[in-house]
Formats: C-alpha cells, structure tokens, sequence
C-alpha cells in the first residue's frame, strides 16, 4: 500500500508540473558532501544508524540517480540505487516539509534461461556475439576457471548454459548466475554445477573449481556480523542490509591483502573510517574498513601480493568496537566474502555428496533437453544499470 500509495504521489507531483532529472554519482563524493549540495539536512546522514550509515558508504561513482523537484526547483524526491542495485535509498519530503531518508528493496524480474551454442571465435567472445552479454561470457569463463582449456578446443564444440539472470525494464540488472553449464568436444562432456548449499562451483565429480580464492586478511576473535544482502527487520519494521563480514579483533591486529591485486583507494569514508581498497582479477574487489591505520608504503596504484601486510585492525568511522570489515565486490555488486574464501576441504563426500549426485542428474538432464531446444536468448541492448523511480519509490 506504501508503494502504491507513494506511486500515486508522484504522478500526482509530475502532473502538476514537477520533473524527474537522472544525474549520475560523482568520483569522490560523499553522501554528506551530496547533501550539502543540495541542501539538504545532515540529520538525513547523523540520523541513519550504524549499518545504514555503512550502507551510505556503499554509493559508487558513475551510479545513475533520480531527483524529483517541485515547480519552484526545490527537492521532492530522491532514489538512490546503494550496494550493487539490491536496495536504494529513498530520501523524501514528507508533508510537514521535513525529510526522511530509508532504505527499501530494488524491484527487478527474476528469470530462468538457457543458451546453446557452437565455438566459432571463443566461448566468451561468441556469447557476446550472441547475446551482447558480456556479464554472462565473464561468468561463464570463470566458472570453468582450471578445468577446462578453453584455447586447446576446437570450432565445432558444443556449449549449453543453465543461468538466471535479473532485468528491469527490459534491461540486465546485476551479474546473471550459471546454474549448470556442459562443454561437449567431440564427446568428451566438462560440466560446472553451481551448488546452492555451498554458494561455489563444482565439476562432475563434486570437486571445487578452482577459480579466484581469497585468503582470510587476519587472525579473529569472532565473527561480529555475517553477510546480508537484504533482510526485513520484523521488529524494526525496516530493511537492514550489512555488505561484508566483520571480524572482531584487538587494536592493531594485523591486516593483510585478501589476494593478488592492485591498491585503489587509501584513505577515509564517510561511516568506513579509514579504508583501503584492492582490485583483483576477475571483477572482483576487496575493502577493509574501520582500519586504525596503514602500513608506510601502501598507496593508491601499488601492487600487493596475497599474504602481506596493508592495515591494521581499529575502530574508526561508525564502529562499536575493534573490528575489521571485509567487504567483496564483482563488478561493483555486493557478494558473501565467505564464498570465494579458501577452505581446506574442496571436494564433497558423504551425505552431502549423495545429495549433489541428485542435483546434478537433475541438471544433466535439464542440459540435453535445452541442448535439444537450442534456445537463444534475447539478445540486450548495451548494459543499463536501471532504476525506475516512478515504479519504486516507497517501495
């Protein structure tokens, strides 16, 4: 009733003459320095708690954002897009003239879809011929990452993918997940099988694939806050969101690159305190937050190995305590830390074993059959990171 009821509003306040103007995030700024421009009230930051505080620290550059201003010019309305896309942040007048600023959940369409294709070129570059997906050519590569030498087959090779993927109006909205995928040479079948219960991919034989890992950046106490993408708070009566994990852990404990990368960000954000950022192969991307400082040497642009020393464990920006935020990224979309972290045991055995031979003959025999069909998908348009601000606001 929100939703509709805030839909209504605004149709209301644009047929009266009110507009609707797209604007895209500045490099840089901040969620105060944003409110200071528009003049708006700090109290819509100072008033956030701790994790929403955190989520405001979530907006990345280049994110497209809708700001509705009354006839006189002055702010109505504003819904930005925060963590990848999976929630946004509406900030709204309400009718005594004051403020509110919330979170609440990104609309989107979830679907099923399969794709069969030959190799002419490569696999990633003909499911971007195909398709002009390039986020699904990229995910798909690194599924198969170790186990299959995409170079050494040839044209001819048979490809089916199982993924789902979500859109808004029309267009893809975050990065689409294989569920199975088979490569056939001549014969010899290679499949992938992403396994829910273990959020990782697995070959035939319930092997881990061996694609991009990270180490765990330190030694911890505990585990403080585990990784939430979007949950609705019953008591609350609001959605909370936390994109990473924390670990608690004594002042000054060691900090360490979570793996290979390249060093893009030192320094402060706002509700982070002192952060740094990593970018890695693959899309992905690692931030520790809350540092109590850096080591000497590291700056923006310096290559780190996996394993050494970049930070060291604090509590500043919005903290309760000592703790290290770790935060992973793939292409700018929020993802669990916990499920591209190395653990010892790589292959399933036991019950847990029985249970993914069961998936995985479901599977084999939903990939013959869309090999059969050999579905093409509708092909995109160039990638837009959608918002609709007539359809989600109050949402």
């Amino acid at each position: 009733m929100v939703r509709i009821l805030l839909f209504l509003t605004l149709l209301i306040s644009l047929a009266l003459g009110s507009r609707a103007e797209e604007y895209y995030w500045e490099k840089g700024e901040t969620f105060l320095m944003f409110l200071e421009r528009n003049s708006l009230p700090f109290s819509l930051y100072y008033g956030l708690d701790i994790e929403d505080k955190e989520m405001a620290a979530e907006i990345y550059a280049g994110t497209k954002y809708y700001l509705l201003r009354g006839n006189e010019g002055d702010v109505r309305q504003i819904l930005i897009p925060v963590g990848g896309g999976e929630l946004q942040l509406h900030i709204y007048k309400e009718k005594d003239n004051n403020f509110t600023a919330r979170f609440t959940p990104a609309a989107y369409q979830e679907s099923n879809r399969e794709l069969t294709f030959e190799l002419k070129v490569s696999p990633y570059q003909d499911i971007v011929a195909t398709t002009n997906n390039a986020l699904l050519a990229h995910e798909f590569v690194h599924s198969f990452q170790g186990s299959v030498d995409f170079k050494r087959l040839r044209p001819g090779t048979n490809f089916v993918i199982l993924y789902k993927e979500k859109t808004r109006l029309g267009s893809q909205f975050s990065n689409p997940l294989i569920k199975a995928a088979m490569v056939d040479a001549g014969g010899k079948k290679d499949y992938v099988f992403y396994y829910e219960p273990k959020s990782r991919y697995y070959n035939n034989d319930g092997k881990e694939i061996e694609g991009f890992f990270l180490m765990t950046p330190l030694k911890y106490t505990r585990i403080s806050s585990p990784f939430t993408l979007k949950r609705w708070h019953p008591v609350l009566k609001k959605y909370r969101a936390h994109f990473g994990i924390d670990y608690a852990a004594p002042t000054g404990t060691q900090v360490k690159a979570a793996g290979d990368g390249k060093v893009t960000f030192v320094g402060t954000m706002n509700g982070y305190g002192k952060t740094v950022k990593i970018a890695h192969e693959g899309g992905y991307t690692t931030l520790y937050a809350h540092l109590n400082g850096f080591t000497k040497s590291l700056k923006s642009g310096k290559n780190v190995k996996k394993g050494e020393l970049i930070a060291y464990v604090g509590s500043t920006g919005v903290s309760t305590g000592p703790h290290l935020h770790l935060g992973l990224y793939k292409n700018n979309q929020p993802i669990n830390p916990s499920s591209v972290i190395k653990v010892a045991k790589s292959a399933l055995s036991g019950s847990e074993k029985t249970n993914f031979n069961k998936y995985t003959n479901s599977m084999k025999e939903q990939l013959n059959e869309a090999r059969e069909r050999k579905t093409l998908p509708e092909a995109y348009g160039s990638f837009v990171y959608a918002v609709d601000i007539l359809d989600d606001i109050g949402s």
